[in-house]
């Protein structure tokens, strides 16, 4: 049998050619978790600047950008509650370089507005990211100095007493209702374009009664313009523990509306950039200085698992879909 003979030249023009392929395979794999971040990430807020989810955002950012990297862009896309940018986010690349920065609405729209995403199936949850309380505040001239006093005033009179709320659908007039349906009460729904002008016509005495958002009405409680009653959340805010939760005042165990701020991912993420920035997430969110900027803002600071994420969302779909459709609750 001939024997084979390769000629030295010939040799390594074949192993120059394999590492040419596997260099070649190696560029087109997708970046493991250890190369990742490699350029610029996107945080998509569905709201416009200013408000509580915008600020969170930008009180993390730049503590994030510098575990991460990478510079950190801050995009507002404000509209239809919320789902513009949801959406927004919902069709973009799950390669890890678009975050969804949202609030607890994104759990409450699917059952309120025709959208063109799905809430369970187009994302991937990273991190709780605070817990934020709705405030319960009086004018100071209303019937009422304690939560129990609203109560017993609204069941004397049923249909008389209006609460204003910072629009349809928003978690100020989900609070509400859910108090309704829970206290067995009567009470005439007041939806407002945003927070200020709701509490602009509270102060003013044009209606009695709001349920807000605690960062947007804490300060005019400080102030004496409003009368803090409540807190919807199940503990009381660190911000202002003065203030009793709803739970305590009326007993109600049951009752509980926590509008927390959370990340989202586009759904088919890497799990492995998804636990790379919720790991960044978490350590960002326990930096002393970064937790007082939170708490100065009325928002507790949080972090979790995606796990914990997802059953908080599981959850809330369940609850608010039973909430608005006994509450009769309808799109504007």
């Amino acid at each position: 049998m001939p024997k084979l003979v390769f000629e030295p030249e010939t040799v390594l023009k074949r192993a120059m050619i394999a590492l040419m392929q596997v260099c070649a395979l190696c560029a087109a794999a997708p970046a493991s978790s250890q190369q990742y971040p490699a350029r610029s990430i996107r945080f998509i807020v569905p709201y416009p600047p200013g408000g509580t989810v915008d600020i969170t955002a930008r009180i993390m950012q730049p503590k994030l950008s510098e575990g991460l990297g990478q510079t950190i862009v801050i995009e507002n896309r404000g509209g239809a509650g919320g789902a513009v940018g949801t959406e927004a986010v919902a069709k973009s690349a799950p390669d890890g370089y678009t975050f969804l920065f949202t609030l607890s609405s994104h759990t409450i729209n699917p059952f309120l507005y025709k959208l063109n995403y799905d809430v369970a199936r187009d994302f991937a949850p990273v991190s709780l990211l605070v817990s934020v309380p709705q405030l319960i505040a009086a004018n100071p001239q209303a019937p009422a100095k304690t939560l129990k006093e609203m109560v017993a005033a609204a069941k004397q009179r049923p249909g008389s007493f209006a609460y204003a709320s910072p629009g349809n659908g928003t978690p100020g007039h989900i609070a509400a209702e859910l108090l309704k349906l829970r206290a067995g009460i009567d009470m005439v729904h007041v939806p407002y374009k945003g927070g200020g002008p709701a509490v602009a016509d509270t102060i003013a005495g044009q209606v009695p009664f709001l349920f807000l958002t605690a960062p947007a009405a804490l300060s005019f409680a400080r102030s004496g313009k409003l009368r803090a009653l409540a807190v919807t959340t199940r503990k009381r805010t660190p911000a202002a523990p003065e203030i009793p939760t709803v739970a305590e005042e009326l007993n109600l165990s049951d009752y509980e509306v926590d509008s927390w701020l959370a990340m989202f991912a586009p759904a088919k993420t890497p799990e492995s950039i998804v636990a790379r920035m919720q790991k960044e997430v978490v350590r960002v969110l326990h930096l002393p200085e970064v937790k007082q900027k939170l708490l100065e803002q009325s928002a507790d600071p949080v972090g979790s698992s995606p796990e914990e994420l997802q059953r908080v969302v599981t959850t809330e779909l369940k609850r608010w879909a039973s909430v608005i459709r006994e509450a009769g609750i309808k799109s504007e």
